[in-house]
């Protein structure tokens, strides 16, 4: 019945939006969902050409990054996938995800995503460790993040500025801008806290 995949995937979810009422939220995960599953490259993909063109422009497009378990997000990335889909898309982030090795506990501080990117996405969803408690501090520093990102926002001046070298590291105090050291210091901080009122609770 259709000449592709993608517009064959593109129909069944415009049909399905359409018969929900087309609500405010509706996400559709592509089969290329992050660079190195595209051919050759985002910018260059059919299906995601197709999927940019059919899909009627109030579904959200997921994306994941350069690859399934993104290190790093730039702006320069998700400009790509924004012209190519026709929309800006909404990341699923899997920095902490630990589905795929359960032995494995990721504990660090949200890093890796270049200062400005809220300006450039529809939504961001993390995908967390299995393990709840372990959650604290991805959850706790990504709020840290978003609060920056919303005084980035708040402030043009420094709203997508690309600094590579802020990637990752510690610095950003001076100038108000996210740092993951201190970030993960002060989740470090208030989960202690909360070990200890839950160690005052009866019964624990």
């Amino acid at each position: 019945v259709f000449p592709s995949l993608a517009q064959a995937q593109a129909s069944v979810a415009n049909e399905v939006y359409q018969e929900l009422g087309q609500p405010s939220i509706f996400l559709f995960c592509p089969t290329e969902y992050c660079s190195s599953l595209c051919s050759p490259s985002p910018s260059q993909s059919c299906y995601l050409q197709t999927i940019g063109q059919e899909l009627l422009p109030g579904i959200g497009v997921i994306w994941t990054g350069p690859k399934v378990v993104s290190q790093e997000l730039s702006a320069v990335l998700l400009e790509e996938v924004e012209a190519v889909l026709r929309r800006r898309p909404v990341i699923w982030d899997n920095l902490y995800a630990n589905d795929y090795d359960c032995r494995r506990v990721f504990l660090g501080p949200y890093m890796g995503r270049a200062p400005g990117l809220m300006s450039r996405l529809h939504g961001l969803l993390l995908n967390p460790n299995c393990e709840l408690q372990a959650n604290f501090i991805p959850i706790h520093t990504l709020g840290t993040w978003f609060r920056s990102e919303l005084g980035s926002c708040a402030h043009p001046d420094h709203a997508g500025t690309e600094a590579v070298a802020a990637l990752g590291d510690s610095q950003g105090a001076q100038d108000g801008s996210y740092s993951p050291q201190e970030a993960l210091e002060l989740a470090l901080r208030d989960w202690v806290a909360e070990i200890n009122q839950q160690a005052l609770e009866p019964g624990r």
